[in-house]
């Protein structure tokens, strides 16, 4: 007679366990055990909200772009020393991790709403806009109280970014500036638009602080808000150790902005970083990379239905008053355009599905400001890390192709083409950008 192998361990577990359900299904639990549950479960359902508020401040980090501004390359996340170049020298990010020292570790959700809020750190000294409070004083204290939850999470790290230039040490200088420019408010729904619209205006207008970059500033650097997203400019790298001007397009649905787009070719942009009007590069990179294409489709698409229903406004420099290129300026780029343009952006300049975005309508080509095409033509065009552009190819610098006089030539039968009607780029011009 052949003997039964003993049975797994396992096996015996799972029968005890099963007797002991059958043994006492019909227990009721004890006033001890009772007592027990009815005390854990306060401290469950507050260890339960503590995340969801932590994870809602995660959600708010990504929407502000918190990432892109203060971590520098190499460096740990949120411990600053990003440097941005403007016209009256460099300021530099600060550390806003959990660090005691060096970041804000020390600060309290009252300090981080009155920084938010009022452009004023803990200690009581001005911050400058370039931390874009401008924008952020509209933020609900829901969301900044998340956000305070979160940073508290951040790991703390003891980097001390380099000291600003000159000015930017002179924060008295705020008060004055603030006097002059600034208004704290909190974001106010429109009773007469959708849902949808009004957490696009909140994304867009608040945390997203899409008109730092997209208004154009007085000779004081503050937003000119009566020509909200009308076209900027700023300073950024066009290669890991040059640092250009670049146009930031206008935004509203002029024939020099986002007229062609519409509310889906915008939401793939922003959710993908590509749709068929046109891919992410440049400044754009850092904010689709680090920010949009990580919120939800519903909260792209809200901005983009935001967006779309900003009225048509031209950009308000000087040079958009200036005659459009002509026929005969045009006519010199174009054998350049067919030798080096045309396989990718065809000969009707509307591009195609399987080889490079359109050039006619273009927002970026139609800028009074021709900075950011001239960037495209030096420096090419490269999408974030980890992102395509469909099947496009990435486009190819051609600072070390063409002449400054050729690339003015190339860009003026681009802004001269196909209903274009820019104006003029000259070689000084590129120059400037090379």
């Amino acid at each position: 007679m052949r003997c039964l192998r003993k049975p797994p361990s396992w096996i015996s577990g799972v029968l005890g366990v099963a007797v002991l359900t059958v043994l006492f299904a019909d227990r009721a639990p004890s006033a001890e055990e009772t007592k027990e549950m009815a005390a854990a479960a306060p401290a469950a359902a507050a260890s339960n909200a503590a995340d969801a508020l932590v994870e809602r401040g995660r959600y708010v980090a990504l929407a502000a772009n918190c990432a892109s501004c203060h971590t520098r390359p190499g460096g740990a996340a949120y411990a600053g020393g990003v440097a941005f170049e403007t016209p009256l020298g460099t300021i530099y990010s600060t550390n806003i991790t959990s660090s005691p020292e060096r970041g804000i570790g020390k600060w309290t959700a009252q300090d981080l709403r009155r920084a938010l809020h009022e452009g004023i750190a803990a200690g009581g000294y001005r911050l400058f806009p370039a931390f874009p409070y401008t924008s952020f004083t509209q933020m609900t204290d829901e969301d900044v109280d998340a956000l305070y939850a979160y940073m508290r999470t951040v790991p703390a790290d003891e980097y001390q970014p380099p000291d600003n230039d000159f000015v930017f040490k002179q924060r008295w200088a705020m008060t004055l500036w603030n006097a002059l420019f600034f208004e704290p408010a909190r974001f106010e729904p429109d009773p007469k638009q959708t849902p949808e619209w009004n957490r696009g205006a909140y994304l867009v207008g608040a945390l997203g602080h899409c008109g730092a970059c997209h208004t154009p500033r007085n000779r004081f650097m503050a937003e000119m808000t009566d020509k909200a997203y009308q076209g900027g400019t700023l300073r950024e790298y066009v290669t890991a150790d040059k640092v250009r001007d670049w146009a930031a397009v206008n935004l509203t649905s002029s024939a020099d902005g986002l007229k062609t787009w519409s509310v889906d070719d915008l939401t793939k942009y922003l959710h993908k970083g590509f749709s068929l009007r046109g891919g992410t590069w440049g400044p754009m990179n850092e904010v689709v990379g680090n920010s949009t294409s990580k919120l939800t489709l519903e909260d792209a698409r809200a901005m983009a239905t935001y967006i779309k229903s900003l009225p048509p406004k031209s950009p308000p420099e000087g040079a958009q008053t200036q005659a459009p290129v002509t026929a005969e300026q045009a006519a010199l780029g174009e054998g350049i355009y067919h030798d080096r343009c045309e396989k990718c952006h065809g000969a009707s300049g509307r591009g195609g599905m399987f080889s490079g975005p359109p050039l006619a309508g273009s927002a970026i080509v139609q800028s009074a400001d021709p900075d950011s095409l001239i960037n495209a033509i030096l420096y090419g065009a490269t999408p974030p890390k980890g992102m395509t552009l469909g099947a496009w190819e990435t486009m190819k610098p051609l600072a070390d192709v063409l002449s400054d006089t050729e690339i003015a030539n190339v860009a003026n039968y681009v802004r001269g083409s196909w209903g274009n009607a820019a104006p003029p780029v000259d070689a000084a011009r590129v120059a400037k950008q090379r």
